[in-house]
């Protein structure tokens, strides 16, 4: 079941229409995106990478820069350490070329997703003193090892956090606490008193923030500072922050020197999947590249995905995205089992009826948890965890729904947890095995959650009939891109359309092909992938029917023809 409702936010759509130029729907599509106003509307359409804000902004940015400018001056020796994801990997290699760029004695350490888990452990510092590291930098983690910076700077060690992580806190009679690590510098935009107006980035834009701030004050070139844009593009897309204001600028600039990309890695990334030539889109790198980056940290290590990135000649880069596409043609395979034992176990053991959802599969790759609790809550629109065994006890990750904060409900269970962080929408944690059922009911009895939360909401940008399309319209559309997360692509719709011609295909018979014709007469092809043949049995008893669509041209043999993409019907 789902609710279907149209946005209803007012502006002078035809007076923004002859401002900027633009169709009025595109003007009250934007609108409907909470862009308001002149300037944010200039900046939405033209936004240019002269708006982002400036990198000094950042709480302990200035501190950080002295810190590092005098560990290079002494040669002393520094240690990026990472994370094993796409946002993790990314930061990791802005921060290794940036500083290797400015004559840093640097290497890098990325966890092992099983022996290490996420971010700092005792063993990673263990290692540091051992190795002679004088100073940590730590990138897309380190807000959550409080413990274990304490234990690196008592072991004489300079430690520069970056992160973009939720900050730890307990709530007490006195309010909320919040815990802030005693790193040298933290550079977090998500501390209270951080000034920097972005409070959503992700941790290779505050990566490359500090990279920014470092070549400024070396006096570096801005065409040098501005060619990390298309890895900080990748990483914010990978781990789908908002596409809005820096983000989205970000992106959209930094996806346009993707498709010229001169790193050798990414070239032969692109290759591999068959897109050399191709317009690469938020979609491609969400879906298709993106993935790929990932396979590394998740069945092997994800130091293969950073020599790619850091790939020089072709020869290598070639053998490393090939090895990468493969295993993430294994990864599709493992979460397509994973997900289908997650859905059998929540049926047969009656956890369907849960409000937030607690799946254990004990022989699932630990590093699929995310994947597969990701698939569930689409399927259930509910919040939900897979938990894995793990070497000591059960690792699991999260992905819950917009009225649910993930991290928030976890703080409350933290008693039965040995360790865990994320944000509102996702997060990871470990807990003894033994806890599990405990966690679950723990979790549903503090839910707040109403049945109309657990209702997914379509939201329609404009009932606009399918006689209104064209190719004009169409193009114009894309000037909305990036699509993607707080960006999303727009959904029109229109009711009671006739379905004739309907055919189905595909393997496993998930696309429907059919015309959709109007009260007036006015036909468009149109295509439908999913549940063809529950499509079909629900056109076979109904006269009309109404969808949901976005519009787009499709090429085929050299033949463009016009067609409407069914999302949801009714």
């Amino acid at each position: 079941m789902e609710k279907w409702m149209v946005y209803a936010k007012k502006a002078d759509f035809q007076g923004i229409g002859r401002k900027f130029g633009i169709d009025p729907v595109i003007a009250r599509l934007i609108r409907n995106r909470d862009v308001d106003g002149e300037e944010a509307i200039q900046s939405y359409l033209h936004g240019t990478l002269e708006e982002l804000p400036s990198p000094w902004l950042m709480k302990d940015i200035g501190k950080a820069v002295e810190i590092l400018r005098t560990k290079i001056a002494e040669n002393k020796k520094i240690r990026i350490i990472g994370d094993y994801d796409i946002d993790g990997v990314t930061a990791t290699c802005i921060l290794l070329k940036g500083l290797r760029y400015l004559g840093a004695q640097v290497d890098t350490c990325i966890p092992d997703r099983i022996k290490d888990g996420y971010g700092l452990h005792e063993q990673l510092i263990d290692q540091a003193a051992e190795d002679g590291i004088d100073t940590i930098v730590t990138c897309d983690n380190g807000i959550a090892a409080a413990d274990e910076i304490a234990d690196a700077r008592h072991r004489g060690m300079t430690v520069v956090l970056t992160d973009h992580h939720d900050v730890p806190f307990r709530d007490s009679e006195n309010g909320r606490e919040w815990f802030i690590p005693c790193a040298d510098a933290v550079i977090n935009p998500k501390q209270q008193d951080c000034p920097y107006p972005n409070k959503n980035i992700c941790g290779a834009v505050v990566a490359w923030k500090l990279i920014w701030a470092l070549y400024e004050k070396t006096g570096i070139d801005k065409s040098e500072i501005l060619d990390f844009t298309e890895l900080a593009a990748i990483a914010t897309v990978g781990d789908v922050m908002d596409l809005q204001g820096e983000n989205r600028i970000i992106v959209k600039h930094g996806l346009r020197q993707l498709a010229s990309t001169l790193r050798p890695g990414l070239q032969a990334l692109i290759r591999v999947n068959n897109l050399e030539g191709a317009e690469i889109t938020a979609y491609h790198v969400g879906f298709v590249l993106g993935p790929c980056i990932n396979a590394s940290g998740r069945l092997d290590t994800a130091t293969r995905a950073l020599a790619l990135l850091c790939a020089e000649k072709r020869e290598e880069a070639e053998k490393l995205a090939g090895d990468l596409y493969d295993l993430n043609q294994s990864r599709k395979a493992m979460t397509e089992q994973g997900k289908e034992r997650a859905i059998e176990e929540i049926e047969i053991r009656g956890l369907n009826k849960d409000r937030v959802l607690v799946v254990y599969l004990s022989e699932c790759h630990e590093s699929l948890a995310g994947i597969i609790a990701g698939r569930i809550r689409e399927l259930y629109h509910k919040p939900a965890f897979v938990l894995t065994k793990a070497e000591n006890g059960v690792k699991g990750s999260g992905r819950s729904i917009e009225a649910y904060s993930m991290y928030e409900e976890l703080v409350k269970c933290s008693d039965l947890l040995t360790q865990f962080g994320g944000h509102p929408m996702a997060a990871g944690l470990s807990m003894a095995e033994e806890n599990i059922e405990r966690f679950r009911k723990r979790l549903n009895e503090n839910c707040t959650l109403s049945e109309e939360d657990l209702i997914p909401t379509v939201m329609i940008d404009v009932p606009m009939p399918i006689s209104y399309l064209t190719e004009t319209l169409i193009e114009e559309l894309k000037v909305l891109e990036p699509f993607g997360k707080g960006n999303t692509k727009p959904l029109f719709a229109q009711k009671n359309l006739c379905v004739s011609k309907l055919r189905i295909f595909g393997k496993n018979r998930n696309v429907a092909k059919m015309t959709l014709t109007d009260a007036n007469g006015i036909w468009k092809d149109a295509v439908f992938f999913g549940e063809a043949d529950e499509f079909a049995e629900f056109v076979s008893m109904h006269d009309t029917i109404s969808v949901t669509y976005y519009p787009e041209i499709n090429e085929y043999q050299g033949r463009r023809t016009l067609q409407v993409v069914i999302r949801n019907y009714c």
